[in-house]
């Protein structure tokens, strides 16, 4: 598993309108101005391909910050 810095820089890359460095560790990122359900597909599908886990809609309500959903990525990939 890659350390969070590389999480948030790889994952700000899937989300092509986020300016870089715009993503930290503390975002809450369900309170985004432009996050919506297809972000929400696109970060389901970075994690799956990137990490080989699998998350779900209750898997993305239960985690709030960026940190919240490596550390879910984290436990599962172990």
């Amino acid at each position: 598993m890659v350390e969070i810095n590389e999480f948030i820089k790889q994952l700000e890359a899937e989300l092509e309108d986020l300016a870089p460095g715009s993503l930290k560790a503390d975002t809450n990122y369900h309170e985004m101005d432009n996050w919506n359900s297809m972000y929400a597909l696109i970060v389901i599908a970075f994690v799956d391909i990137n990490f080989n886990v699998t998350l779900n809609a209750n898997d993305m309500r239960a985690t709030k910050t960026v940190r919240d959903l490596y550390n879910l990525v984290k436990e599962r990939t172990q």
